[in-house]
């Protein structure tokens, strides 16, 4: 398909990339609520939305995930990191808080792509040493599950978009 042809929405699908090193320039209040805007703007099953959201800005709280999740070094440079957790009190449909956390993760990554931050995907669930750590770190009730940690900031490095487009993947109607 010709790039000309390629709407904007689907060109920051396909040229985001997950960044890990970052300068010091500040990400701003009102870039984050436009990330969290379209966070919570993800479908989730039942239209329940049973996601809970922690902006993390203070250095010594970054450090110390990094002691926890052995692949968050990067947010030693992150201007901030957001936790994306799901309260299983509010799941309507048992066990789609995952899917619907990850939807909203998803937009995370695709808002900060678009607002020309960066931003990568920090896996927690379902690995119990990192949700316990990180639930304990940040006081989250019993209730609240962490399922991944987005870094954010302003990128201090480039990548060129990845053609992943595989047509040995797609199957029509029926498994060959």
């Amino acid at each position: 398909m010709p790039e000309q042809e390629v709407n904007q929405a689907i060109k920051t699908i396909i040229s985001r990339r997950s960044i890990r090193h970052y300068s010091d320039s500040p990400v701003t209040d009102e870039e984050v609520t436009a990330i969290m805007t379209a966070a919570m703007s993800a479908p989730s099953a039942g239209n329940e939305q049973p996601w809970e959201f922690i902006i993390i800005r203070d250095k010594k709280t970054l450090s110390s995930i990094t002691k926890i999740h052995p692949y968050a070094q990067m947010l030693e440079e992150a201007s901030l990191a957001i936790a994306v957790c799901g309260d299983i009190l509010k799941e309507k449909h048992q066990g789609f808080w995952v899917q619907d956390c990850s939807a909203a993760t998803q937009n995370i990554l695709l808002a900060a792509h678009a607002l020309g931050l960066g931003a990568v995907w920090l896996g927690i669930h379902p690995i119990k040493e990192r949700v316990d750590g990180i639930a304990k770190l940040l006081h989250l009730p019993s209730n609240i599950v962490p399922l991944s940690l987005v870094p954010v900031g302003h990128p201090d490095e480039e990548k060129v978009p990845a053609n992943r487009f595989d047509s040995s993947r797609l199957h029509h109607e029926i498994w060959p």
